[in-house]
């Protein structure tokens, strides 16, 4: 009975500090910058918001990395979020660009990734011929190899049917 009252109580306290030990990783995540889309071709709206400037607060936004300058974060009705929004310009390269808010009142500064691609993500993609599976299929590429493996069929059918036969009439196996 103490072996296990034991045995619970230390699990149970390494399941505390587990859980202890991870609390300031979900405390960190409201510092982040989310983009979204977080992929866009040339010419295409980007909005970005944060929680990291607390909640009624400003910041400004610096998009000039990617050629669309500043811009500003107002302050959102959604979860105490400042949100912002901008226009990848025409002329963008392709690649991954780092936009940055600054928070107007504590000078806190939050960085998010955009990426801007010449073709657009959100465009459906229909599948084109045929499945490779390796398997293949009943009438393979090879006709040799499939008469062979019918006759090979065909050959254990008739050797199982002539033993079932003689064990039928009594003259054993």
């Amino acid at each position: 009975m103490r072996r296990t009252a034991r045995l619970l109580t230390g699990t149970a306290l390494a399941v505390a500090a587990a859980g202890l030990a991870t609390a300031p990783v979900y405390a960190a995540d409201s510092g982040s910058l989310e983009v979204y889309p977080s992929s866009v071709v040339p010419g295409e709206q980007v909005t970005v918001n944060t929680a990291a400037c607390g909640d009624g607060a400003t910041a400004e936004g610096d998009a000039s990395a990617v050629g669309a300058g500043r811009f500003t974060l107002a302050p959102s009705t959604h979860e105490q979020d400042a949100i912002g929004q901008f226009k990848v310009p025409e002329s963008a390269q392709p690649g991954t660009y780092e936009i940055v808010a600054t928070c107007a009142e504590s000078g806190r500064r939050v960085t998010g990734d955009l990426m801007v691609t010449m073709t657009s993500t959100r465009q459906q993609v229909y599948p084109r011929g045929s499945v490779k599976t390796g398997v293949g299929g009943a009438l393979g590429p090879d006709p040799v190899q499939t008469a062979a493996g019918v006759a090979a069929l065909a050959v254990a059918a008739a050797g199982g049917t002539w033993l079932l036969h003689r064990r039928a009439r009594g003259d054993g196996i």
